[in-house]
């Protein structure tokens, strides 16, 4: 009989849920949409109840009557999970699009507590990462960490309300509190971030990722059997990588989703120069994923879309339309409300659109948003030590007129992921990995197409990002200047 493979992705907007069969072809996919609910003072929260109940439908609709093999559950990263023994919350989950840490990240970057951690483990930290929210937390709520056992990730909590097994994977574990060698927390990170006293909340971590059975109160959850053997990890950034077939030095990952997302496989950590980005540990000895996922992707679309009362279906259009270079308009494509995390650090980053005049077009605002995001897409590969390889996958990439500017951006040719569910995919293959079951990786993640630059509009390119990056570095202390502006008017 053909073993079926579940993989399970609990994003931010979405959960998805895909059945491969052993050749990595899906047999059925089901996703069910989600809430982010926005607090006072930029906090954004989400409900891991319903997170799990969506799991539930999805895995429900996507088994119909067939028991996997195996349940592989990857979700998105940073943010804090914070819950009991059971996996139940203490509290609602702390986005990783939560701004309320902002202050407390202002006086570590002032106090040099950034630096020091980035040091340790190459992980720069964003008010959305564990950190600075389990710090706000300690601040504001430490009723709410007194009641918890775990401070986590999203994926974990899902895991141990499942099995009731509490545990972690290198991935998430390895930033911010990592100590360098993505096996092990460090005493010297959580002391600098004054968290010390609350590291009994961080998981044990296991290698290569956290696995058992599922449990009565799982199965029921499920409708699967108990016993049904249930894995945890990496997190989505990285199971993309995997299931995008990064897995060699040089290789890398972009994804053109909610977040742009910039992944470089490398061979060591890297802790010098100006901390940018994060190191993630693949569980591997000596080797990492330089992540730089920037706050904003397809967001930034969507906002200029809904602004000029658009649907997705005028990106290619405009693209089509307008010619590049946008007639002179360039963009900054920073519109999160807490700011940038990649490839800099600035919680008081925003966008910009500049060069519009009275003969601009709508086409023209959209194609400046598309090039300013491959721009974005760039600077963080530069970052992140270059790549000589790049997979790519996520929403985006379904319009291939921008896929084109991507590419001729990159000035490298762009390998479309096999899909659906890239960190779906990932995520088995990292089950059956771990489980010694080693799946064809190449039939699993073949290329389903390959974009090749425009050498012309490469070179046009090429002068379009030394403006980009011009931009940047005017921008950074108006942005600074206009906070203090803000904080004065208060």
């Amino acid at each position: 009989m053909t073993r079926t493979w579940l993989g399970i992705d609990a994003g931010t907007s979405v959960v998805k849920a895909a059945l491969f069969d052993d050749e990595g072809e899906a047999l059925a996919v089901a996703g069910r949409p989600l809430e982010l609910v926005h607090a006072a003072n930029d906090g954004v929260e989400q409900d891991l109840d319903a997170i799990v109940a969506a799991i539930a439908e999805v895995t429900r609709e996507v088994s119909a009557g067939r028991t996997p093999h195996v349940v592989a559950i990857t979700g998105q990263g940073d943010g804090c999970w914070v819950t009991d023994e059971a996996g139940r919350a203490v509290r609602p989950a702390l986005s990783w699009l939560d701004g309320r840490a902002g202050g407390i990240l202002g006086r570590w970057n002032a106090d040099g507590v950034t630096e020091r951690v980035f040091r340790t483990n190459g992980t720069t930290v964003f008010p959305g990462a564990p950190g600075p929210l389990l710090a706000w937390l300690d601040e504001n709520e430490p009723d709410a960490l007194d009641r918890a056992t775990t401070a986590g990730a999203c994926k974990d909590a899902v895991f141990t309300r499942l099995t009731g097994e509490r545990a972690t994977d290198p991935s998430d574990s390895s930033m911010p509190f990592g100590d360098g060698t993505g096996t092990g927390y460090s005493d010297a990170a959580l002391d600098a971030m004054g968290l010390t006293h609350r590291r009994d909340l961080l998981a044990p971590i296991t290698v290569p990722i956290p696995q058992a059975p599922l449990a009565e109160a799982g199965a029921e959850l499920l409708g699967l059997p108990a016993g049904t053997p249930i894995s945890s990890g990496p997190f989505d950034f990285p199971a993309c990588a995997r299931g995008g077939g990064v897995r060699a030095v040089g290789d890398a990952l972009l994804i053109v989703g909610t977040t742009l997302g910039c992944m470089v496989h490398v061979d060591r950590l890297a802790t010098e120069g100006d901390p940018a980005g994060f190191s993630v540990a693949t569980g591997e000895p000596g080797r990492w994923l330089r992540a730089m996922p920037a706050m904003v992707g397809t967001a930034s679309m969507d906002w200029m879309l809904q602004t000029l009362g658009l649907g997705v279906d005028a990106i290619d259009a405009a693209l089509a339309a307008s010619p590049p270079g946008a007639g002179g308009v360039e963009v900054l494509p920073y519109f999160a409300t807490s700011g940038e995390r990649a490839p800099f650090v600035d919680p008081h980053a925003s966008g910009q659109v500049t060069g519009v005049r009275l003969t601009t077009t709508r086409d023209d605002l959209l194609r400046a948003v598309c090039e300013g995001l491959a721009y974005a897409a760039r600077h963080c590969f530069d970052v992140a030590g270059g790549a000589t390889r790049i997979v790519a996958c996520g929403g985006g990439t379904r319009s291939r007129p921008w896929l084109q500017v991507f590419a001729d951006v990159l000035g490298v040719p762009l390998e479309l992921a096999r899909t659906p569910e890239v960190g779906a995919r990932g995520a088995v293959l990292a089950a059956a990995a771990a489980r010694g079951e080693d799946l064809d990786v190449d039939t699993w993640t073949g290329p389903e197409d390959v974009v090749e630059p425009d050498p012309a509009r490469q070179a046009r390119y090429a002068d379009g990002y030394a403006r980009y990056l011009d931009h940047v570095a005017a921008a950074r202390p108006f942005w600074a200047t206009r906070q203090a502006s803000a904080a004065g008017a208060r």
